[in-house]
């Protein structure tokens, strides 16, 4: 028997997490890129056989990667050298063109599989990477959901395999296509979330090899990995806060893993020093960003918070009020993951709002009846949806939802204190992005939701709606006050 000892270092979903941050009584450094620099190459220099791979979404998230629409980010990535990266949703937020631009400035290979150019069914990125460590051959694929590249559904130009099962037979196709090279490893970089990772595990073939799958998206932190099919399954969390590590035994004989172990390590100065080199130029980013971007904007009345997306929160109140106004809808519904940060204020600067709220879309206003929304609201409050993979929203004042999952049903909706009825009208306000998605998202389809009146544009910018507003409105005041309600019992 020929067996090979491999580390394979993962993060995902670092979202431009450049800076250290202060935590705990004694004021430790946790995170940052030029910390996990550093224990990237300690690993380096302590191991034979060491592998860095990310899973998916880079960028889109800080302040830094915001205003150098991820050129920033790649840059530092050059410098880390990761092995193999994926492709995350946020990875296409900055336009498909920038995409193809950020690709061709990175100096480490990006997969991905099944993102194709629809009418000539020719894959945009590569779709695997093979790597030859110590006379081993390990394999990586990319994989990528519809359900996580919504957002490139404004671009017809570009389409993905819908549902897992699409996924999972492209996964075979590669694996079929290389067995002859004899392939020791073969690992899906997947970005499509854990649960998701773990549905796709059990409909791959066992003959086609698959032994991991590392994943992202869901921003899922694990105590071990999950196994399902014979497949490891693991991500790490979200940021740069902490990375994964799996440290395996490979047979040549059998390409198989014989052993293995995998931790959670949190980025610190106990785990290794910074790079210092690294941290001069993230510092000069730094720098160039907070002389633009410390601009005072305001004041609110205290700190506001978003600690999840799953369920109402201070600042997201306040945003679906802010946009409720512009639009003079009964029903205001922001995306939960259009708010990047967990908190607020009271001082606001136009960095701190730039870095909270990144995406800039158009603002909708449509005509709905009652039954229609109440179908969004069992649409969305499902508990199923709040898995950290959903789709989920801040909603404005007046309204009261009391959703009951052991019944899966709302027992109430009103607004202003009136029962929502069947029958009445009503208008609720959307993100474009969120208009472009609505049958997944919200259960209604853009045909449904115009069928009483066409749709009309508020405004093309809802960053300059809330600009505008923060600016002129100050010391305002938000609370958690049972817009959303759920029950446990029958």
């Amino acid at each position: 028997m020929k067996t090979k000892e491999f580390t394979i270092l993962h993060s995902n979903d670092m979202h431009g997490d450049f800076l250290a941050e202060v935590q705990g009584a004694e004021g430790n450094l946790i995170g940052g890129l030029a910390l996990l620099s550093g224990y990237v190459n300690q690993v380096r220099r302590e191991e034979e056989n060491v592998l860095y791979v990310i899973s998916g979404d880079m960028v889109q998230g800080s302040l830094i990667d915001s205003e150098f629409k991820g050129i920033s980010t790649i840059e530092i990535m050059n410098y880390i050298a990761p092995d193999v990266v994926t492709l995350g949703n946020h990875e296409i937020d900055y336009g498909l063109p920038h995409l193809l631009f950020l690709e061709k400035m990175a100096n480490f290979p990006i997969v991905n599989a099944n993102m194709y150019i629809a009418k000539y069914s020719k894959r945009l990125m590569q779709p695997y990477l093979i790597l030859n460590v110590a006379g081993f051959d390990i394999m990586f694929i990319g994989i990528l959901t519809e359900a996580v590249l919504q957002s490139l559904k404004m671009d017809r130009l570009v389409g993905t395999f819908i549902s897992l099962e699409e996924a999972s037979r492209e996964v075979g196709k590669i694996c079929n296509a290389y067995k002859d090279e004899d392939i020791d490893l073969t690992v899906l970089l997947t970005h499509i979330g854990f649960e998701s990772d773990k549905e796709l595990a059990a409909l791959l073939n066992p003959e086609w090899g698959v032994d991991m799958i590392i994943g992202g998206h869901s921003h899922t932190i694990l105590e071990q990995p999950a196994s399902v099919n014979d497949i490891l399954i693991a991500q790490a969390g979200t940021g740069t806060d902490q990375i994964g590590r799996f440290d395996i035994v490979v047979d040549d004989d059998t390409n198989s893993i014989v052993d293995w172990k995998w931790q959670l390590l949190p980025v610190d100065g106990s785990l290794a020093e910074p790079d210092g080199d690294l941290q001069k130029f993230i510092d000069s980013l730094k720098e160039e960003v907070d002389r633009k971007y410390s601009t005072i904007m305001g004041r609110l009345a205290q700190k506001l918070t978003h600690p999840r997306r799953e369920e109402e929160t201070s600042l997201g109140n306040l945003f679906a009020d802010i946009f409720a106004e512009r639009a003079q809808v009964d029903v205001m519904f922001v995306g939960s993951g259009s708010i990047r940060g967990t908190e607020l204020g009271p001082l606001v600067t136009l960095g701190d709002y730039t870095a909270i709220f990144p995406f800039d879309d158009a603002l909708y206003r449509f005509t709905i009846t009652g039954a229609q929304l109440k179908q969004i609201f069992k649409h969305i409050l499902r508990p199923e949806n709040r898995d950290r993979e959903g789709e989920c929203y801040q909603v404005s004042k007046g309204v009261k939802a009391v959703y009951v999952d052991a019944a899966k049903d709302l027992e109430t909706l009103t607004i202003n204190d009136q029962a929502v009825k069947d029958g009445d009208q009503y208008t609720i306000g959307l993100q474009g992005y969120h208009y472009e998605n609505s049958a997944p998202n919200i259960g209604l389809s853009a045909e449904e939701l115009t069928a009483l009146q066409p749709s009309r544009v508020v405004t093309t910018s809802v960053l300059d709606v809330l600009e505008e507003y923060l600016r002129s409105h100050q010391n305002l005041s938000s609370k958690v006050e049972g817009r959303l309600t759920f029950k446990t019992g029958a």
